[in-house]
Formats: structure tokens, C-alpha cells, sequence
């Protein structure tokens, strides 16, 4: 069977479709009833739709290095070869050195994850292993595994699996400390297996009920496990549905279960079942697709690709969504004799299946995002750098404003035409876009989820509407940015730039501009050719709203044709509430005194379950809206923000374009949105290991593709930032919907405060060489995108670095 065609499907198999698809779990009646004859082309097309319901884009797989502790065991299971008696072994158990030198040789090559197998309790059968262990310091095997995965752990930073055996709460419990998720395969609830002639006769590990204590325990102590079943070694078509349905009664009781293998018998030389018949590939498939729609759509379902070469597209088609371990390094040591697929291999079938190959860690995307929950606190830090928005493993080292951090050669390579495949359900989902149709919150997120392929397709359709909407044309403005003080009485998370109790470590000393500063950078900037002064600081203390009226009236008196954009949304609130003034009032009273435009930062994530952790005494979702909505209604044009990438999800990110859209449906106040990734590298909560590297640079992308689409049409300028992009970033930017630069910014501090290295200012000679580079044409532009008059074109023409009193933010302060 090369390929499973979608079929029109009977009415049992179509009941249990609506069933999944509806929300539902199969019933225990209708996983039974599986056992009966519907045609296994049916099957295996209900499941590949139930699979594509969450996992419609994406096959995983961990790349690992496979540790085996010790070949010894307790057991003797009639089909396996992994297990050997000790005077066969060079050594009873693998040295700790060892597994850290076969470890870090995996981590040179990109691996994440480091997997620890080993026989079941070999101590209680063999006195060469009790005796190893004592030379070791330890009494039993699972307490040398705690001390290697601590170990390597350590020495390498791969995440440790732990895959020994039978656990009980103790064990479990001290291994959860050091390692990330554990493993245990139930094989079958069949008893009847380890009678005498069965398979697992004189292997007391393989007890049904054993294993499912294990599985239970784990459950309680809330780590993410790996189990599954084994195919074809004398067990019925029933006891397979039957071991299915044990393993779902454990995960709907504890929600642990993070992957479900199913992996097919394959008869070894050697062995007391070397005779046997292995399981068919039709077999394999109707497992395959039985357990997806036991499971439904949000269990990954796996299946290891080197025990099935020759068909491995129609496990996917089945309904997998997860190839397991692969290792570029170590062989497969439970099944020596089936050499690992070439990763190319594994990608071509991967593509041709309509999908794409993706890394993650040894811990699945759902816990990975959980990780107070599910992780011991000494490995959450590594997880949540170790991770994209979604979960899976970060595919780049690329970071936002960090100069070193080359471009990842394979999303530039994705930076192009898309192919002409057949329509699909996210190119509806484009075209609705394009054509400006409000999308809904899990519409978006699925966009942002756009891979390979599908990144391609997103990208390229958000660059034509750019075309559509602004021509070829990029603008940017010529600005300065002033921040009167940093210092801030808020705690946000994320921000390295404000001065407060217990951030004197952070970059520069605490600063105070006084008015008279203010002013002369002000001047200074006209000279120079801006139009524009930006300003922005922390809350201090003592300011009121009076502050800033009295800034305002500062910048105008020193230069009354410059356009001042000021204050973010928190400032205003402030102001207004030290003043005793409604939101209205307090803004009509800074537009008389000169404020022409609000950039629209402080709202980081439009979200209050995210705001709660980032900034939980900053102003809040409603609040923030309200202050954007007023100026506009005062008359006060204002930008829009969102910054991204430390410890939100792609769905914040749904619901903050979703708001910026519905208020600009409301009023057509805002002048542009532009996306800012989150410089993690001095900021508290990434020093705390509380938040990612920022977004990868697919993500990054990507939000200016979306939001380009997705705010389609009230929002037609899609800004870049050169800061935290970098040069080449913002290109690649520009090539997926961006249509603006910002400004050249002059004394850019708050980025840099958070560790960004890609200076503090672009002349505008820059910016102009960086937008022909690609074939478009530079445009300055005023703070409104209106013409700029012609004497600051003049000025601005100087192509150097004039110095000029004040370049330090710092200089200039009021005590």
C-alpha cells in the first residue's frame, strides 16, 4: 500500500469522526468495535484527519544520544537482544565519564536529548552488578542513573529520558529531579503473555499491573511520560485496544501521557522468537490509526522509523505525528541490527506527506510550556531556552539585537516564491486575509505556526499585499529619541532599562534630565535633520502629570515646528491619575501643549494572563486600550506595539493583533504596528531564567508576515526595527510585509539597555544603502507618513557622526 486515499467513509467510522471532531472521546464501546472490518483504507484516512486536527503541519522527533547505563537485567524476554549476562559485558555498567564523552560528542552535532536505557533492577539478579554498584557508591541501579543524568546533565546541558524499567514512587520521585520526562512501555495489559510459552514468561518486570503502577505513580507526581504498546509478539487485535484504553484511563486521570509508541515486533537472531512473524506493515497501520482515534487529536502518536524503512509515508498517513529519538551519533541499542534513517531521509518523506520535520526536546511542546508544573525546578530554565513559542526545540541561535547571532541559513532559504502546490486549508485562511476578512484568535495561531513550506506561503502572500498596499516604497523617519529618566517605581520583568531598588547591576547609573537638557537635545536634533523627538522614561517617583505638560512645552519652545511623539500609554495613566484628571481631559491639556503623537509601547502583550507575570502592576489589557482609544478620539494619532518572544504563546500573540485590529476598526487612529522582539540578555526575568532567548528568527518574521495580513486593511504600515533586528533581519522583514523602517533614532537606549548591539543610530545614508540592496525605494517620511518639507531634507543629508553635547543619556541629570 503506497498510499491511503481519502475515502468516503462508512457509517461507524464516520460516527466516531463526528464524535473526535465534535470534542468527544471515543467511548470504550466504540475503541472495541474497531476490532471489526471496516476497511483499512478507511481507518487510516480517519485518522490522518483526526491527527491533522492539532498537528496538521508538524512531524517531530528528538535528536538524541542513546546512553545505555547497563545491558544487564533482570528479565528475559523471549524477543530481545539488549539483554546480556555479565560475562559477556566488557564492563556491568557504562562509566559516568563515558556517558558524558559520547554525550558532548551529541551536542557537536546539534542533539538535545539524552536518552538513559537500561535492563530492569539487574542488581536483584546478579551479584557482578550489586558488586559494580558498591565499587560505584551507590546500592541500587536507579540511584547511579539519578547521579549520571545529574552528571551529564551538567557536563553536556542535553535533557535527560530515563527509560530503567519498573519505578516505584521513591525512584520516581528522585529522577524527576534530574531528568526531564521518563519512559516506560507497557507492551500489553495481556497476562496471559507471561504465562509459560509466552513472551514474557520469567520476566517479572513485564507484569500488566506493574507497569501500570508505574505509569500511575508517575502520573501523581506529575511527569511527563512515554509508554505504548508492542505489536505482533502473540497478543490479539483486542489486547491491543485494550492496552490503548488503560493507558487513556491513566492520562485522563493525570494528563501525563506525552507520547503513545506504537512499535511493531521485529524477530532477532538469536533470540527464542528469531522464528516468529513479524507484523505486517497493514497491521502496523490499523495499530497506528486505532490508537490515534482511541487517543484523538492532541496525544502524539509514534512510531519508530527505523523498525518500518520502507513505509514510513504511510505512517504518517496513519496517523502519527511523531518519529521518537533520532540519534546522529549513537545506534539504536535495543534494536541494533535497524541502523537510523538518514534525517534527510526522514525530512524528504516527512514533505511529501504535506508536512515538516521539526526538532524538540526530550519533554513534548505541551509540558515544555507547563514547566512549573511539570518540571523539577532545577531543569525549567534549560527547557524554556531551550524552546520556540510553540514548544518544540529553538531550530536557530539566532537572538533579537544580539550583533553575533548570524542569520539562520535555512529560513532565508524559505524567503522565496512558494511552489505550486494545491490549495490547502491555510491558504484559505491567506486568501481570507488578503482580502480582509477579520479572522478568528485559533485562525491566527495557526498561522503563526507556518513551517517550512507553509512559513514560505505565509511570507510570500503577506509581501504581496505589502506590494499591494505601499508599492515598493520603504520610509523611515528622522528622529531622535530622549529619555528623560530611568528611573522606574514598576518591576517589569522584561526591562533592563529602568532604575530601581535592586537593578543597580543593570546597564548605567540612574539618570534624571532636567528641562533645560531636554530642550538642547531637542535643538540638537533639529540640526541634525530630524522631524521628529521621541520621548519616553521610567515612572519616576516624583513626576506628575505636571511633568509631562512641562516637557512638552520645553521641546516646543525649543524647536516649535518639531513633532513631538511622547509618553507611553502607562505615563498617560499615570499622569492623569496624579493629576485627578479623566483620561480626556489630561490628553487635551498635553495636545495644547505640544504633544502631537503616543507611540504605543507599554502594551507588550494585549493579555492580562501574560501581563499578570511580565508586569502585573503595570496598567492592564482594558487600560491600556482605553488611554489609545481617548487619544484618538482627542486627536492624538498613536502607533501600536507588541513585544514578543520570552514567555507568552502564539495564541497571546492571536489575541493582541485581534484587539490592535478591533480598535483600529473602531477609530483609524493607529499610523502603524510594529512588531518589537523581546532582547533577552540583561533583562530580570531572562536572568532569572523565567523567559526564552527572545523569539526565533522564524517567529520574529513571521509576526510581521501575520500581522501584515491580519490587520489588513486598518493597518497599512508594518514598521521593522532595525534595533532589535539587526540589518540583514530587517531585510528579511521587508521581504515578508514590512513597508517601514522606523526612525534613525539617535541615542536608541532602551534596547541597548537590554543588552541589544546593533547601535544606537542609522543614518539615514544607511538606511537608504540597506533599502536599495533589495530593490526598493527609500521614502523619509513625517511621524504622520506625510512628505517631509524640504530644509530637513538638507540637514539630514550629512552622512557622518557629528558630535554633539549629550550623546550620553546620562549626562545632564537633576539630582
Amino acid at each position: 500500500m503506497t498510499h491511503i486515499a481519502a475515502t468516503a467513509l462508512r457509517p461507524g467510522i464516520g460516527e466516531m469522526l463526528e464524535t473526535i471532531i465534535g470534542g468527544d472521546s471515543l467511548s470504550d464501546e466504540q475503541a472495541h468495535s474497531l476490532v471489526g472490518d471496516a476497511p483499512l483504507d478507511e481507518l487510516v484516512a480517519a485518522a490522518g484527519r483526526v491527527r491533522d486536527l492539532a498537528s496538521a503541519q508538524v512531524v517531530s522527533y528528538s535528536p538524541k544520544v542513546f546512553l545505555p547505563l547497563t545491558f544487564l537485567c533482570r528479565d528475559s524476554c523471549h524477543y530481545c537482544t539488549f539483554a546480556k549476562a555479565p560475562r559477556s559485558l566488557k564492563a556491568p555498567y557504562m562509566l559516568i565519564e563515558e556517558m558524558i564523552a559520547v554525550a558532548k560528542a551529541g551536542a557537536a552535532v546539534g542533539c538535545r536529548e539524552a536518552l538513559f536505557t537500561l535492563g530492569d533492577q539487574p542488581e536483584l539478579r546478579y551479584r557482578a552488578a550489586r558488586q559494580a554498584l558498591a565499587r560505584l557508591g551507590h546500592s541500587t541501579t536507579l540511584s547511579y542513573l539519578a547521579e549520571a543524568a545529574r552528571k551529564v546533565y551538567e557536563a553536556t546541558g542535553l535533557l535527560p529520558h530515563v527509560n530503567p524499567g519498573l519505578m516505584d514512587l521513591t525512584a520516581l520521585a528522585a529522577l524527576r529531579e534530574v531528568s526531564v520526562s521518563a519512559g516506560l512501555m507497557l507492551e500489553s495489559t495481556a497476562e496471559r503473555l507471561g504465562e509459560k510459552g509466552g513472551p514474557h514468561y520469567g520476566s517479572p518486570d513485564k507484569s500488566p499491573a506493574a507497569r501500570l503502577a508505574t505509569l500511575r505513580d508517575a502520573g501523581r507526581l506529575r511527569i511527563p511520560f512515554t509508554t505504548g504498546i508492542l505489536i505482533g509478539i502473540g497478543e490479539t487485535r483486542r489486547e491491543r485496544i485494550e492496552s490503548l484504553l488503560a493507558i487513556r484511563a491513566l492520562h485522563e486521570e493525570f494528563g501525563h501521557i506525552q507520547e503513545v509508541i506504537v512499535q511493531n515486533f521485529v524477530p532477532k537472531p538469536g533470540t527464542r522468537m528469531s522464528g516468529a512473524a513479524a507484523p505486517s506493515l497493514d497491521e502496523h497501520l490499523w495499530t497506528i490509526a486505532a490508537a490515534r482515534l482511541i487517543f484523538g487529536p492532541a496525544m502524539n502518536i509514534q512510531a519508530p522509523p527505523n523498525l518500518r524503512p520502507s513505509g514510513l509515508r504511510q505512517l504518517i498517513d496513519a496517523g502519527i505525528n511523531d518519529w521518537g529519538g533520532v540519534s546522529p551519533v549513537t545506534p539504536d541499542h535495543v534494536n541494533p541490527e535497524a541502523p537510523w534513517p538518514e534525517l534527510e531521509r526522514l525530512r524528504e518523506v516527512t514533505e511529501s506527506a504535506g508536512k515538516t520535520l521539526v526538532p524538540r526536546l526530550a519533554i513534548y511542546p505541551y509540558y515544555a510550556r507547563r514547566v512549573d508544573e511539570w518540571a523539577a525546578p532545577g531543569l525549567r530554565t534549560a527547557i524554556i531556552r531551550g524552546i520556540d513559542g510553540e514548544g518544540f526545540a529553538r531550530e536557530d541561535h539566532w537572538c533579537p539585537g544580539a550583533a553575533t547571532s548570524g542569520l539562520p541559513a535555512e529560513q532565508l532559504r524559505l524567503l522565496r516564491p512558494p511552489s505550486l502546490r494545491p490549495i490547502g486549508a491555510l491558504d484559505r485562511l491567506v486568501f481570507r486575509a488578503r482580502d480582509g476578512e477579520r479572522l478568528g484568535e485559533s485562525e491566527i495561531t495557526r498561522l503563526f505556526s507556518a513551517r517550512g513550506e507553509q512559513f514560505t506561503r505565509v511570507v510570500a502572500a503577506a509581501d504581496a499585499l505589502r506590494r499591494q498596499m505601499s508599492g515598493d516604497t520603504v520610509t523611515y523617519v528622522i528622529n531622535r529619541n530622549i529619555s528623560y529618566t530611568n528611573i522606574c517605581y514598576f518591576k517589569c520583568g522584561f526591562c533592563a532599562f529602568s532604575k530601581g531598588q535592586g537593578s543597580n547591576d543593570l546597564r548605567g547609573p540612574p539618570y534624571n534630565l532636567d528641562l533645560g537638557v531636554i530642550a538642547e537635545r531637542v535643538r540638537e536634533a533639529r540640526e541634525r535633520g530630524a522631524t521628529e523627538v521621541c520621548m519616553q522614561g521610567g515612572i519616576h517617583p516624583s513626576y506628575t502629570g505636571e511633568t509631562y505638560l512641562d516637557i512638552c512645552r520645553a521641546a516646543k519652545a525649543a524647536v516649535p515646528e518639531i513633532h513631538v511623539h511622547a509618553f507611553s500609554p502607562l505615563e498617560i495613566w499615570q499622569g492623569a491619575k496624579t493629576l485627578d484628571l479623566p483620561l480626556r481631559d489630561y490628553l487635551q491639556k498635553l495636545k495644547a501643549a505640544g504633544l502631537a503623537t503616543l507611540p504605543g509601547t507599554a502594551a507588550e502583550i494585549l493579555d492580562d494572563e501574560v501581563r499578570a507575570v511580565i508586569c502585573a502592576d503595570k496598567i492592564n489589557t482594558r487600560e491600556w486600550l482605553q488611554v489609545i482609544e481617548t487619544a484618538h478620539e482627542v486627536g492624538l494619532r498613536t502607533t501600536a506595539t507588541i513585544m514578543f518572544g520570552h514567555m507568552e504563546k502564539p495564541v497571546h500573540w492571536a489575541r493582541h493583533l485581534l484587539a490592535v485590529r478591533d480598535l483600529q476598526a473602531r477609530t483609524g487612529g493607529f499610523t502603524e504596528f510594529v512588531p518589537l522582539p523581546f532582547v533577552h540578555m540583561e533583562a530580570p526575568m531572562y536572568r532569572k531564567g523565567l523567559a526564552r532567548k527572545g523569539p526565533t528568527f522564524r517567529e520574529a518574521v513571521l509576526m510581521h508576515a501575520v500581522a501584515r495580513l491580519t490587520l489588513h486593511p486598518h493597518i497599512t504600515n508594518i514598521q521593522a526595527s532595525w534595533v532589535k533586528m539587526g540589518g540583514e533581519g530587517v531585510l528579511a522583514c521587508l521581504r515578508a510585509g514590512a513597508n517601514d523602517l522606523g526612525g534613525t533614532l539617535m541615542n536608541e537606549y532602551i534596547s541597548r539597555s537590554a543588552g541589544a548591539s546593533h547601535g544606537q543610530e542609522m543614518l539615514p545614508a544607511e538606511l537608504e544603502r540597506m533599502i536599495a540592496s533589495i530593490g526598493r525605494n527609500a521614502s523619509r517620511r513625517t511621524t504622520l507618513y506625510g512628505a517631509i518639507p524640504a530644509p530637513r531634507h538638507a540637514a539630514a543629508r550629512v552622512d557622518g557622526r557629528r558630535a554633539y553635547a549629550g550623546l550620553d543619556q546620562s549626562s545632564g541629570v537633576v539630582s
